[in-house]
């Protein structure tokens, strides 16, 4: 337990790359000397890349594997996750570099020993260095936290989660400082207030080692909380977006597409991490500008639902194009079906309001788009976002297609496109619907089914259990059941087993869907509920 002195202490910490030592060094030299106080923690997180243990390299911030080795002046308490860390190699490669990383802060261990400060080690292998600082910024009462030069793409990822500043290294001489809100406006006093006031917004400020009085940072404090920092209100609801942006303001946005995208995602698509207007977006870069991105651009500028990740702008330079959206913090539906500890985190309520929300978007586009119907066309966990509150959003609108032909113009083809039961275009999005709705159920991806089969291969092993009413085999061991869990699954499976039945005489349109999944009365019997007891 934590003596009050020690709640009490401020904390400064230090991201590093563990295999760099002069540079880590140099890092940790600096944060000592113009962000460190008497009294305060500093914590040195020594990170260590996947590729530095002979794994491949990730764009991402999800290890395959994971170790955390943490010590405190000369104690030493181990925290070891190795579920996949079987080689002996990789092991010794480890401890190899553990040892070189603490050797090399010997000397930084004497001097906070001799002003009070107490340091803290911690050495990680395949872990993200953002999301490990923000791990430990909300343990502690933190008041800086500093990036090596090698970390500096993980910047604009930290400015949109924690609320204390943030420095990042360009060199020995040069650091970019993004400050908090607890900042005192004098810290600076040789620059104007508009340009003091850029800095905890969209410009970082750059600033000279050299200019830089030893007390001059240290006058800042530890914010009242480090809770993660969200924007509750959209970045595309707000006025003026979705808009054109020019190629200089997505380069500000991306910070000059720093270092490199972030991320590939499942197109293939390059995608970076901005700040616009204090709201981290996220930018997809197209190097192609053909017809079917015409047409997805045509859409989004004229969709807008809150459970749509929605169009914030857009750039098309003639060589290249990018998409601006709204940051799904929680990322995708996916990810978090294949991440056992986030899916236990997906309760079974958690899952329904997810099923409704989508639902939802999805009739939207079918039903309520004023100038006439839209099918999406790819509806799974793959094209689901979650962003603050597990809040759905449908993504991935690459093959999204307008249905020109249901555009009304006479009463007869209103008629036409009412007729849902006929409308095959608009059922393969009733189909994926049933799809994601397995994918709640079973916790399964169907984007990457066991066997590597494809999507039809997930529906073929889980309808023979859907018809049989065997929904026990099929529900997600990993969550657990409460009280009313069970009336909620069932809605959703007996939901999937009408979407997916293509042999029906009649064909669901997703209103009729979402009214099963509701539970609404009108639509669901007691009897088709009693085939899932």
């Amino acid at each position: 337990m934590r003596t009050e002195r020690e709640v009490s202490r401020e904390a400064v910490i230090v991201a590093v790359d563990a295999k760099r030592s002069k540079e880590n060094l140099e890092t940790v030299e600096w944060a000592f000397r113009y962000l460190v106080r008497p009294g305060d923690i500093l914590l040195v997180l020594g990170v260590l890349h996947d590729d530095q243990l002979g794994q491949p390299k990730k764009h991402s911030c999800f290890p395959s594997f994971n170790f955390l080795l943490a010590t405190s002046h000369c104690e030493r308490s181990g925290m070891v996750d190795h579920e996949e860390l079987d080689s002996i190699e990789l092991k010794e490669t480890y401890e190899k570099r553990r040892r070189e990383y603490q050797i090399s802060l010997q000397t930084i261990s004497r001097q906070c020993q001799s002003n009070d400060v107490k340091l803290q080690l911690k050495f990680a292998a395949g872990y993200c260095p953002a999301r490990l600082a923000i791990e430990e910024a909300q343990n502690l009462n933190t008041r800086w936290i500093v990036l090596d030069s090698h970390f500096r793409k993980s910047q604009l990822f930290l400015r949109g989660h924690v609320s204390c500043s943030i420095a990042v290294m360009k060199g020995k001489d040069f650091a970019t400082l993004m400050l908090s809100e607890a900042t005192p406006p004098d810290i600076f006093p040789g620059n104007s207030e508009e340009s003091y006031n850029s800095a905890p917004t969209d410009n970082p400020m750059e600033v000279s080692t050299k200019s830089l009085s030893p007390d001059q940072l240290t006058k800042s404090h530890a914010p009242a909380s480090h809770r993660q920092n969200p924007c509750c209100y959209p970045m595309s609801w707000r006025t003026g977006f979705p808009r054109v942006f020019s190629h200089n303001e997505i380069e500000v946005i991306t910070n000059g597409f720093a270092d490199d995208y972030i991320s590939k995602d499942i197109e293939g698509l390059k995608v970076y991490l901005g700040i616009l207007q204090d709201t981290t977006v996220l930018v997809k870069s197209y190097e192609e500008v053909n017809k079917c991105f015409r047409s997805m651009l045509v859409i989004l500028s004229r969709v807008c639902h809150r459970n749509i990740m929605n169009l914030v702008g857009y750039c098309y330079t003639g060589a290249a194009a990018y998409l601006i959206f709204d940051f799904p913090c929680l990322g995708n539906m996916e990810y978090n079906l294949r991440n056992e500890e986030l899916a236990q985190k997906l309760g079974w309520k958690t899952r329904w309001y997810i099923a409704l929300e989508i639902g939802g978007s999805l009739r939207y586009l079918h039903e309520e788009c004023a100038d006439g119907s839209i099918v999406h066309k790819s509806v799974c966990s793959c094209s689901v976002s979650l962003s603050h509150d597990y809040s759905a959003m449908l993504s991935r609108f690459t093959t999204a297609e307008w249905l020109a032909e249901c555009v009304p113009h006479d009463e007869d083809l209103i008629a036409r496109c009412s007729n849902f039961e006929e409308d095959e275009s608009l059922f393969v999005d009733v189909r994926g619907y049933g799809k994601f709705l397995l994918e709640l159920i079973t916790g399964k991806s169907a984007c990457s089914f066991p066997n590597q089969g494809k999507d039809q291969s997930m529906i073929d092993w889980a309808l023979p259990l859907l018809e049989n009413g065997a929904l026990r085999n099929l529900m997600d061991c990993r969550v657990t059941e409460s009280a009313g869990d069970r009336r909620l699954v069932r809605q959703m499976a007996h939901a999937a087993l009408r979407c997916l039945n293509v042999d029906s005489d009649h064909k669901l349109s997703i209103s009729e869907a979402l009214a099963i999944v509701r539970g609404d009365e009108l639509v669901v019997s007691v009897q088709a509920l009693k085939i899932f007891e």
